[in-house]
């Protein structure tokens, strides 16, 4: 069965991609909604030239589309986005990397089941902590772009995550309730490699603070991995 991978270039949907890798599944194309509010209810607001960036270094075709991020408008063209895949790529199902999101699941679902595609969440309920030390141990270049959560300060933002970030992620969630995986906004990543990529991704930046805990790294070239 031919599917596409709804991904925003971070850890879910990038463990999501994998985990149908390994298991040999016919994965056709990568597809991509970027939302112009940054505070979109269903998807996060990726870097495009990041984006395609990621597909090549992948090898994987990407569809693109933006969308204004309303709440429900976004449905649609997220239905437009997944019509062209149909078309353009023949696939009869989507995998998603959703975590815990009963929101953005069950809208997905429904549009994928007005298109008669089957949806697919490999990630949904897993253990966060064991999640993330596996994706680490497998080699995969983790980096969070954005934090909006007391204690991520921006010492976290663009450098590469470790097993010693996933230890104080844990603690994070003992002592303040911080979501493990992210998965309420608390931060978001990009994938710069791992065991799926044919290359590297490079990825200049700088971090910016609007407050004590809520900023951004904000990419300002993607030079070739040889020159890093």
């Amino acid at each position: 069965m031919p599917i596409a991978i709804l991904f925003s270039g971070g850890k879910d949907s990038t463990d999501t991609l994998w985990y149908y890798a390994e298991q040999g599944w016919d994965i056709a194309c990568l597809l991509s909604l970027i939302p112009e509010n940054p505070d979109s209810f269903l998807f996060q607001q990726p870097h495009e030239a990041l984006l395609r960036a990621q597909a090549a270094a992948l090898g994987l075709p990407i569809l693109v589309e933006r969308t204004p991020g309303e709440q429900e408008a976004e449905l649609e063209d997220l239905r437009r986005l997944l019509g062209r895949a149909k078309g353009e790529h023949g696939i009869a199902g989507v995998a998603v990397g959703a975590l815990a999101s009963d929101y953005q699941h069950e809208r997905v679902t429904r549009v994928c089941h007005d298109l008669g595609l089957k949806t697919f969440s490999p990630l949904w309920h897993k253990d966060q902590e064991r999640l993330l030390r596996e994706m680490l141990d497998a080699g995969f270049d983790i980096r969070i772009t954005r934090v909006a959560a007391d204690g991520l300060d921006r010492t976290w933002l663009g450098r590469r995550l470790t097993g010693h970030d996933v230890d104080r992620l844990v603690a994070l969630n003992k002592s303040i309730g911080l979501h493990i995986g992210g998965e309420g906004g608390e931060y978001e990543t990009v994938v710069l490699d791992g065991p799926l990529f044919r290359r590297p991704v490079g990825m200049c930046g700088e971090p910016r603070m609007e407050g004590g805990h809520r900023g951004e790294f904000v990419i300002t070239s993607l030079p070739d991995a040889k020159s890093i």
